[in-house]
C-alpha cells in the first residue's frame, strides 16, 4: 500500500465522518503538526494519535461541519505523499460556508500515518465562526 493509497482512505474516511477509519489508519507512533493560529486552540505540535482524534478532529467537528477535499497528490515516494487541497463546508454556530486552502504532508508506513504537517489558511476558519 503507497502512501498515496493511505491518503486517499484517509480523506475518504473524513468525507463519510467515520471516525473509526481514522483512528484505524492512525500508527501508534503518530505526531503532526497543524497550523498555528488554528481556532478553538488546536494549533501546534500534536503528540499522539489519541491527541489528534479528541483534541484536534473532535474539538473542530464540534463547531465546523467541514472535510478535507483533496485536489492534487504529490507523491514524493513509496512512504511520503503531499496533498494540496481544500476545507469546505460551515461553521455550526453560524451557518457560515467557508473555504480554506490546505497542504498536508503525511508520512506513511505499513500502511498506516506515521505523521501529518497540515498548513492551511487560518482567516476563512476564524471568519467563519
Amino acid at each position: 500500500m503507497t502512501a498515496r493509497d493511505v491518503a486517499e482512505s484517509l480523506y475518504t474516511a473524513f468525507a463519510n465522518s467515520d471516525g473509526g477509519v481514522l483512528a484505524g489508519l492512525l500508527d501508534r507512533s503518530f505526531t503532526a503538526r497543524v497550523s498555528a493560529g488554528m481556532p478553538l486552540g488546536v494549533g501546534g505540535a500534536v503528540p499522539d494519535p489519541k491527541t489528534m482524534l479528541v483534541n484536534v478532529w473532535g474539538a473542530v467537528s464540534v463547531e465546523y461541519d467541514v472535510a478535507p477535499y483533496p485536489e492534487e497528490f504529490v507523491e514524493v515516494d513509496r512512504e511520503r505523499v503531499i496533498v494540496f487541497g481544500a476545507y469546505r463546508r460551515t461553521a455550526r454556530s453560524t451557518g457560515n460556508h467557508f473555504e480554506a486552502s490546505f497542504v498536508h504532508d503525511l508520512s506513511v508506513r505499513d500502511g498506516k500515518i506515521t505523521s501529518l504537517v497540515q498548513v492551511t489558511d487560518t482567516k476563512p476558519w476564524h471568519d467563519a465562526l
